[in-house]
């Protein structure tokens, strides 16, 4: 997800005309739904029984902080790995330019993520003259404040942005990529709130929180935050927002987020030289370890638990479990080497089911013994 060229893009804080276009066609839109989504909000909170206003809710989701995921091990096109070209260029860029992805790889013209983009900007991203740099880069609002970030589906490790950045970003409930009706900005949110409100009530699941009800809800956001520490595991559900013009890590970051499996390892200590360069703490949330033995066949499927006992035979170590480094290793592995892995078949699909096994270990790990 991070850049491998520091050519093209917006200078830190600024919008390009595309950039500025596809926000302000959200906002547009948001701000037409408005009366609409408000009574819907009113609604859903009369339901629940909240004696509460939708105005004082807004305030408190405005108050959340947008965190981009990430994985650090993984290698960009140009060989470098993630949290190298974070060091080196202080960019972080979209898949447009650096043709990796913890998702679909979809982002070229005519590609999944070019439709969905033309969708939900207005064509803004599909004008003459836009660079790959121009493109937004994803992320989610961190309403409860998971210590693994809002996507940890994403990747083990993330960048907590500054709260400046809010107001050139756009949000939407769910993945992108599912063809969200509505769409919104920090100061039109109330559609996206509505929907948010509407999928609790419908589900029962928020955030990764599940048995959650509107007023449970409503609570977290107005009352309290989760206690320090507390993961989400948020695969499938958040608000997922994107970020337009360059995310600069010297002005856009307010702290970078480690996985602690990479403590004592190379990339974490290129991680620790990111946070001094550019000038922000560096914090370790609780991780997630898994016995390899513990691997379900089922979430996933089949193939996992059996590429997990494979990345442990060849990458582990004695009395560690399954964890976000091994796996990179094995990521690694795959790109660098990929005769070793012939006998998997095709390498995009050793890929995607180390993509899963990740998957595995966010929904079923423990906290990391370290």
């Amino acid at each position: 997800m991070t850049t491998t060229s520091t050519s093209g893009g917006s200078p830190a804080g600024t919008l390009t005309p595309a950039q500025a276009a596809a926000v302000g066609y959200v906002r547009s839109s948001a701000v037409t739904a408005r009366p609409a989504a408000l009574a819907a909000i009113a609604g859903h909170l009369a339901a629940a029984g909240v004696d509460d206003s939708a105005h004082r809710l807004l305030a408190a989701v405005r108050r959340a902080r947008i965190t981009v995921n990430f994985h650090p091990d993984r290698l960009c096109a140009d060989g470098r790995p993630v949290a190298s070209a974070l060091y080196e260029d202080g960019v972080y860029r979209s898949q447009f330019v650096t043709g990796i992805s913890a998702g679909g790889l979809t982002a070229y013209p005519g590609g999944d993520r070019d439709r969905w983009e033309r969708r939900m900007f207005g064509g803004a991203y599909q004008q003459t003259g836009v660079l790959p740099a121009d493109r937004p880069v994803y992320g989610g609002l961190n309403l409860l404040d998971h210590a693994d970030g809002a996507c940890p589906r994403f990747g083990s490790c993330h960048l907590r942005l500054r709260r400046a950045v809010l107001a050139r970003s756009t949000f939407c409930v769910g993945d992108s990529y599912l063809g969200p009706d509505v769409l919104g900005t920090i100061d039109a949110f109330e559609v996206v709130l509505a929907g948010l409100l509407a999928d609790v009530a419908r589900t029962g699941v928020c955030l990764g929180r599940a048995e959650t009800d509107v007023a449970s809800l409503t609570r977290t956001l107005l009352d309290a935050s989760p206690p320090p520490g507390t993961v989400g595991r948020a695969l499938d559900d958040y608000v997922e927002t994107q970020v337009h013009g360059t995310l600069d890590l010297a002005s856009d970051v307010q702290e970078l987020v480690v996985d602690p499996s990479f403590a004592g390892t190379a990339t974490g200590a290129t991680l620790e030289s990111v946070a001094r360069r550019y000038g922000f703490p560096l914090r370790w949330h609780p991780g997630f370890v898994l016995p390899v033995d513990e691997v379900d066949a089922e979430f996933r499927g089949p193939a996992i638990p059996v590429l997990a006992a494979r990345l442990y035979r060849e990458f582990g170590q004695p009395d560690v479990p399954v964890d976000a480094a091994l796996i990179g290793r094995g990521a690694v592995s795959v790109v660098a080497e990929p005769q070793r892995w012939a006998d998997r078949g095709p390498i995009a699909d050793t890929l995607q089911h180390l993509k899963q096994l990740w998957h595995v270990l966010v929904r079923f790990g423990t906290p990391h013994p370290g």
